[in-house]
């Protein structure tokens, strides 16, 4: 697999698209979190850059969008999400959308937190065309049917009326909530066979139909399948601190990036989607 690395080094002016998913960023991991601002400055020297997608679980978790927007302007000045969302201005300006897709623990991620840095809030399924071919972007936790436990809990938490009980808590209730969750999930995952927190191949199929490539995170399996019918489905890979207990701190993913000749617009017919290696070392 080609480094990202490599690929804005010599090809900078071929990068139009650039596409992540599983950072779970979080005040508790400030590596990674320095990691996806070396990605934004990375971006931001790519001259025909247009779009950055985030396919899900951006952070680790989201209680609400008030928990920063409710900040006071001193508050904000502090906090960790502030420069990221700086960064994400300066690309947004630079002429770069920024896509937003929520994950299974990002899924009370609202439009107006995307607000403050010019982006958009997309859903799942979403189309995408690169070159010749529809690409299917998800998140990829919906192809997970096998884990009926997990398919159950994702059914009732996108449901606009548990959002709507959720987001009318206090933001400690929903820290309480939010705690309480996360330690049953590690407690049944621990207990789950490794296949059943895979993509279900029947589910696959159903979702790539209509499409010529399927494209999702979630599963932390960063792969390039291939089909009998010549369809292919590409995962991105999560965020990882290499060496945590290092002085110097190794971040790496696998993430995605649709290039094409320089000569043509963001709907080129030369386009190509490819993985490629992130490392940083922080």
């Amino acid at each position: 697999m080609q480094s990202f690395s490599h690929l804005i080094t010599t090809r900078p002016h071929e990068v139009r698209q650039v596409l992540i998913s599983d950072l779970h960023l979080s005040p508790e991991e400030p590596a990674l979190v320095q990691a996806f601002l070396a990605l934004l400055d990375d971006c931001l020297a790519l001259p025909a850059l247009k779009r950055l997608f985030i396919l899900g679980d951006w952070f680790e978790v989201w209680l609400g969008d008030d928990f920063y927007l409710s900040l006071s302007e001193e508050e904000r000045q502090k906090h960790w999400l502030t420069p990221l969302i700086i960064k994400l201005k300066k690309l947004r300006i630079a002429g770069c959308e920024i896509l937003v897709m929520h994950g299974n623990r990002d899924f009370l991620l609202g439009q107006p937190f995307c607000n403050i840095f010019g982006g958009e809030l997309i859903y799942e399924p979403y189309t995408l065309t690169v070159g010749q071919q529809n690409y299917r972007l998800e998140h990829g936790d919906a192809l997970c049917v096998d884990d009926k436990k997990y398919q159950f809990f994702r059914k009732v938490m996108r449901n606009r009326l548990t959002q709507w009980y959720l987001l009318n808590k206090s933001l400690e209730k929903r820290l309480a909530i939010a705690d309480n969750m996360r330690q049953k999930s590690q407690q049944n995952n621990a207990n789950k066979a490794a296949h059943i927190m895979d993509v279900n191949e029947a589910a696959v199929n159903k979702a790539i139909y209509r499409f010529d490539a399927l494209l999702h995170g979630h599963t932390h399996r960063p792969e390039i399948h291939q089909s009998n019918e010549g369809k292919t489905r590409y995962v991105l890979g999560d965020w990882r601190l290499l060496n945590k207990d290092k002085r110097q701190q190794k971040v790496s993913a696998v993430i995605g990036a649709i290039t094409a000749s320089v000569d043509e617009g963001i709907i080129a017919e030369s386009a190509e989607f490819n993985l490629f290696e992130f490392n940083i070392t922080i």
